[in-house]
Order: C-alpha cells, then structure tokens, then sequence
C-alpha cells in the first residue's frame, strides 16, 4: 500500500475517498490481527492516511459552508 499524499486525496472524487476510506479500515483491521503475531509498521502509516483523508474531508466541507 503506498501513502496517498494530500494532493492526491483532494484530486479524488467524493466517492473515491469514501471508497478508499473503507478500503483503508479494513486493511488496519487485517494489519492490526499481522502485528499481533510480529511488529508492524503498517499500523502507523494506514492510521495516518486515514486520518489524512478525514481532515481534507472536513476542511473541503467547511470551505464549502465558507463559500455559501
């Protein structure tokens, strides 16, 4: 899985970030259940992505309440 950076996170598409998301959670799920049986770096780097995509959403949505 490669780091998607903030660019690329604000070129997609609503449904695209949804998708991705829900993508991202179960891979933490799968990632979390690996770490268990060894360390894992994955933890870290799928929870920064995740929480990535959840700030652009929020600042996208209060930009557009801003723009209203």
């Amino acid at each position: 899985m490669a780091k998607l950076k903030a660019k690329e996170i604000i070129k997609m598409s609503k449904e695209e970030k949804n998708n991705k998301l829900a993508e991202l959670k179960l891979n933490l799920v799968k990632a979390r259940a690996e770490s268990s049986k060894g360390g894992s770096s994955k933890i870290k780097e799928i929870k920064r992505t995740i929480a990535r995509i959840l700030t652009l959403n929020k600042f996208h949505k209060e930009e557009l309440k801003k723009n209203k």
